[in-house]
């Protein structure tokens, strides 16, 4: 008995076709996919751009609003004055105590004047203190062009300054007489005799 085989192709006794091959995915579905995930990925990618450059621009713009912090921190201190410069004027000066204004006038003379022989000079005193003050024509004292210092004559010139008080903010002007011929160079006045001299060039 001869054994037969079957012909190619056809199913062995006992043994059926084997499976079908599963149908291979398109590649089109694939670059689909990829496709629309790019799609996405790149909307993502823009608005976090955006979203990075309004928030720096916002940023920027309140910056720009709010001053500068070297505006809102204390200044800084001035530079001291160089040697030589003017000290800024930006302080007021201080007043002194006591101010005194001489110049030169013409001897008027009086009843109780022995002669004309006599130097007057116009003064003008200004108590800026808070205190009152003395004033009487032997409290002055006139020194001439030499360095010679003539003491008051009392009562030689019609308009010699009067013996009063200044209360603070007042001031009264008035003759300083000095005896003999002599051109005067300053006044002094010392308050109370033993009291700060002050002393006015003449003008």
């Amino acid at each position: 008995m001869s054994q037969q085989f079957p012909a190619p192709g056809q199913p062995q006794p006992g043994v059926g076709y084997p499976p079908p091959q599963q149908p291979q995915k398109s590649s089109a579905g694939k670059i689909v996919g990829f496709s629309c995930l790019g799609i996405v990925g790149l909307i993502v990618l823009l608005a976090v751009v955006g979203a990075v450059l309004g928030g720096g621009s916002g940023d920027k713009t309140a910056k720009e609003s709010s001053p500068p912090a070297a505006a809102t921190s204390a200044s800084a201190p001035a530079p001291a004055d160089a040697p030589g410069a003017k000290p800024s004027s930006a302080a007021p000066e201080k007043k002194a105590a006591v101010e005194v204004a001489a110049k030169k006038t013409q001897f008027k003379k009086s009843v109780i004047a022995q002669d004309d022989g006599y130097t007057s000079v116009s003064v003008t005193i200004t108590n800026n203190s808070s205190d009152p003050i003395d004033v009487n024509p032997l409290y002055f004292a006139i020194t001439d062009t030499n360095g010679t210092k003539h003491t008051a004559e009392l009562g030689a010139d019609e308009n010699q300054i009067a013996t009063v008080e200044l209360a603070p903010g007042e001031n009264v002007t008035g003759a300083i007489t000095g005896k003999g011929s002599f051109t005067a160079k300053t006044v002094t006045y010392t308050d109370g005799l033993i009291g700060k001299a002050v002393r006015a060039d003449l003008s």
